[in-house]
């Protein structure tokens, strides 16, 4: 049943991440690395979910709603940052091929750039999982990654 999809979700994370440092160059090839954590916690009775970011270097935070949709087997994923104080992203939508995949994409504007933002989930475990964001600047012909996160649980 699809929505159990993010039940690996809930608990604390540590978040290995590496981010391109200028995600709307597509020339850029200059990346960053740096540590995180993620607080996940199941809402609604299990059919969304919810999780707060944190980057203590640098005070940056973040904060995802997903929710999910039965009638068209869908999730919706909302981002909200202190990058883009006061507004809510536009929500990627899609989901899981198999128990430990899924692709969520949307179109959105980032910096006055135009673009289709993609999300995948793989490589999930009890303990991991793999997350990675990707741009397209032709509308998902082709990506480039710009951000991939690997977690892993705090015991």
């Amino acid at each position: 049943m699809p929505v159990t999809d993010f039940d690996f979700l809930p608990g604390t994370w540590d978040i290995a991440n590496r981010r391109l440092v200028a995600p709307v160059d597509p020339a850029c090839d200059e990346w960053e690395e740096f540590a995180a954590v993620s607080e996940a916690r199941a809402i609604l009775g299990g059919i969304g979910n919810t999780d707060t970011f944190t980057r203590a270097d640098t005070g940056f935070r973040g904060y995802s709603l997903r929710l999910y949709e039965p009638e068209q087997d869908l999730w919706r994923i909302w981002w909200a940052s202190t990058t883009r104080p006061g507004q809510l992203d536009p929500p990627v939508e899609g989901r899981f091929a198999g128990p430990d995949r899924g692709r969520f994409e949307c179109d959105d504007v980032f910096e006055g750039v135009a673009i289709r933002v993609r999300f995948d989930w793989s490589q999930i475990t009890p303990q991991g999982a793999h997350w990675e964001q990707c741009f397209s600047f032709d509308g998902g012909t082709t990506w480039k990654s710009n951000w991939i996160m690997e977690l892993t649980r705090r015991s």
